[in-house]
């Protein structure tokens, strides 16, 4: 279910029988020249939808711009300040919350999120104590990286031969292709073959001074919407028992 697509009579029927929902958030920046720039958000999203139908979970709209000012200086990435994004994730949460929610899972296609997403976590727990007191819900938020778990980086490096956490790795760029036969690009030839795996860098022009054409250990020429397929059902059946064992955690 996918609460953007249901009544609000339909939100109150699932309240009856769970309190939990899977939010994917990710962002809008570059991913080299053959990843398109929305490649975070479709991954979160397509694999939080999948996980909602395996799992019978309620699946929030998804945050598509995230904290991305390292790419600021390749055209087209868009960002939002730390401060905004927690904002945002507090108050879309607590939303939730006056509705009866308390288990929420961010299913995250974007590393910069990762922070901010903690740490509107820890404002969201502070303002339940606070307006709750003894009374308040049992609120509790969790976020995991897609790729992050032991069968989908196995199955990254056996379909690609690359990590899937690299930017703008095959792995994210597949899932991306399978997503939408929009994000499909004429593959480009890479130089170097593959990028550099070290993932210092500074500011968002130190960022492109480093890493020219936006990637980082990673190479999406050989991307297939096939193998994007089976990273989402690899994922998805992952994230399905995460989230299942979430919700029975007391």
């Amino acid at each position: 279910m996918r609460l953007h697509q249901c009544t609000y009579t339909e939100v109150g029927e699932y309240l009856k029988s769970s309190v939990g929902i899977i939010i994917p958030t990710g962002s809008t920046e570059q991913h080299s020249p053959m990843g398109v720039l929305g490649t975070d958000h479709f991954c979160a999203e397509t694999i939080a939808w999948r996980v909602g139908e395996l799992a019978s979970a309620m699946v929030g709209p998804s945050l598509t711009v995230g904290v991305s000012e390292h790419h600021m200086a390749f055209p087209g990435s868009m960002t939002i300040r730390p401060s905004t994004y927690i904002a945002l994730i507090r108050d879309l949460i607590l939303s939730l919350v006056d509705h009866g929610f308390e288990r929420f899972l961010v299913i995250n296609g974007h590393g910069g999120n990762t922070a901010s997403l903690n740490a509107a976590f820890s404002e969201v727990y502070g303002e339940v104590r606070r307006g709750g007191g003894a009374n308040a819900p049992d609120v509790r938020c969790k976020t995991m990286k897609w790729f992050q778990n032991p069968p989908s980086e196995a199955l990254s490096l056996e379909l690609t031969g690359h990590p899937a956490g690299g930017h703008a790795s095959a792995a994210e760029v597949s899932v991306a292709q399978f997503a939408d036969p929009a994000n499909i690009k004429k593959p480009t030839k890479m130089e170097p073959e593959f990028a550099s795996d070290d993932h210092t860098f500074y500011n968002s022009a130190d960022f492109r001074r480093r890493f020219a054409d936006g990637r980082i250990e990673s190479n999406p020429t050989g991307s297939t919407p096939e193998i994007g397929r089976q990273l989402v059902e690899t994922a998805a059946l992952f994230f399905a028992e995460t989230y299942r064992d979430f919700l029975a955690d007391s």
